[in-house]
């Protein structure tokens, strides 16, 4: 025995006394001690460093940000404790701070300060764009949510057919409108999020006519209509009434995601998302299992919600429930997160 641990025992009460009957060499019914013993590798960091599965690097993660339009200073998110709605002035430090923390890449989302049924309104994430890819495109991957839900008057990801439904095939003809926008602005990765049928082979097709044909295209395929998601519509101010249950997935429902999937790799689609990851880990295993291109999760609002208030209540150990959150994805088949804990936890990264 070490001096270390002789000295870390002095005084401490013998086994015997602790469990009378109990000792090291005191099994009975013939069976004896196991010789093999998996709390081996477990006993050090150090250990289990060495035979970690699965490990978070802070290029694994990707940090969703909101720039509201003309706004002098960034605005907390009540819902959504340590997130802001972004000026742009705001925006182009909390890319700096995501950049110097090796965080791989950033999503953007705006937040108009008028709105109409078309979704014409999206000048302010094409601006972000710009700006972002100005001030850090040479060293980090930029990504633009590309839906029409944040600039609608009435808040869906599509355009309103008389009767009240989202028209797809409208939808979409405005979806190639703002993919060409958001890659002449500098988006290295366009978040095509809106659920609509053929939405990536058209995105497609639109990107390579205006010559955009590095682009790439990150196809939401599996996204669930969802109640994760509420804290978000705070974020980007959403005028939904309603749901999205028409369009988006149902969640009792997994073997119609890997159809959605199929369908999005077969269209061109570059990376494949799921979303939530949380609530859908068994999906995103299948969809790793089933496809060879890269695959996302996405942390969405509720889930970072859900955790900040129960840490803030004292119930959970935030830093150790955030990290297992995000290494629950990657165990699932994420290779890379969408986390609001992006720069926060890429910086624990590099401490452990």
């Amino acid at each position: 025995m070490s001096g270390t641990l002789r000295r870390a025992t002095a005084g401490a009460p013998s086994l015997e006394k602790l469990c009378p009957g109990l000792s090291p060499g005191s099994g009975g019914g013939g069976g004896g001690f196991p010789s093999v013993r998996p709390r081996r590798l477990r006993q050090s960091q150090a250990m289990r460093r060495l035979v970690s599965e699965v490990r978070l690097h802070p290029a694994d993660m990707v940090l969703p940000l909101f720039v509201k339009q003309d706004i002098p200073e960034a605005r907390p998110i009540r819902s959504m404790p340590g997130v802001f709605q972004h000026s742009r002035d705001s925006l182009r430090r909390a890319a700096h701070e995501a950049v110097s923390a090796g965080v791989g890449g950033l999503m953007l989302f705006g937040v108009p300060s008028e709105r109409d049924h078309c979704g014409t309104t999206d000048a302010v994430l094409n601006e972000s764009i710009a700006d972002v890819i100005a001030e850090v495109g040479k060293d980090m991957v930029v990504m633009s949510d590309l839906c029409l839900d944040e600039f609608t008057d009435h808040g869906h990801c599509g355009i309103l057919a008389a009767d009240g439904s989202v028209d797809n095939d409208a939808t979409l003809l405005r979806y190639a409108e703002m993919a060409v926008a958001q890659a002449d602005a500098g988006a290295h990765v366009l978040g095509l999020s809106g659920m609509m049928d053929g939405q990536v082979g058209v995105v497609r097709a639109a990107l390579d006519a205006a010559g955009h044909t590095n682009a790439v295209i990150l196809a939401y395929a599996a996204k669930y209509a969802s109640g994760f998601y509420g804290p978000f519509r705070e974020a980007v101010e959403s005028q939904l009434e309603g749901d999205r249950r028409t369009y988006q997935q149902d969640p009792a429902n997994a073997a119609e995601a890997l159809r959605e999937v199929a369908l999005d790799v077969a269209e061109g689609a570059d990376i494949i998302m799921v979303k939530p990851a949380l609530p859908y880990l068994d999906v995103l295993r299948q969809v790793a299992d089933a496809v060879d291109v890269p695959v996302a999760a996405y942390q969405v609002s509720g889930e970072y919600a859900m955790v900040e208030a129960a840490a803030a209540n004292g119930w959970i150990n935030r830093e150790q429930v955030m990290m297992e959150t995000l290494i629950g994805a990657r165990r699932a088949g994420a290779d890379f997160v969408l986390t609001y804990w992006a720069t926060e936890a890429a910086g624990l990264c590099a401490a452990r």
